[in-house]
């Protein structure tokens, strides 16, 4: 269990850290922060990179669990600055032609743009994620 706790927790961190820090650089929360995708650094490789090195600490680098986990910790975060970074470029380009529309409904009906990473907040998260980590195993 302690592999979940802690990837859970340094999730929650993460997406704590853009909350506060959107409510500060903007004078105001934003609660849809707490949940959305996207942003710096990556909530999503931090916590695989957390629960990726927690199980590396717990049970070692030749338990197949170890080589699950980073399997799924790559597959995660090259998603998260491939596939959906590029439909948030989708969703911009999209909300830009939506905005010339002359139907006020269709110009309401925003896509969400901020979805995915570049590869620089993938890799803050992946380093937070394992920082966080090796301070919870020292705790």
């Amino acid at each position: 269990m302690k592999p979940f706790l802690v990837a859970f927790s340094v999730s929650t961190l993460v997406q704590l850290y853009k909350f506060f820090s959107y409510w500060v650089t903007h004078g105001r929360p934003k609660f849809t922060r707490l949940f959305q995708t996207g942003g710096m650094p990556s909530s999503h490789s931090a916590a695989v990179a957390a629960l990726t090195t927690t199980v590396y600490l717990n049970a070692g680098p030749a338990d197949p669990l170890f080589g699950v986990t980073l399997f799924f910790s790559l597959i995660v975060m090259y998603d998260a600055a491939g596939v959906r970074r590029a439909a948030g470029r989708q969703a911009w380009i999209l909300n830009r032609l939506l905005e010339e529309h002359q139907n006020k409904e269709l110009r309401e009906r925003r896509l969400l743009e901020l979805l995915g990473h570049t590869p620089f907040e993938v890799l803050v998260g992946a380093a937070l994620g394992v920082a966080m980590a090796l301070v919870w195993d020292a705790l």
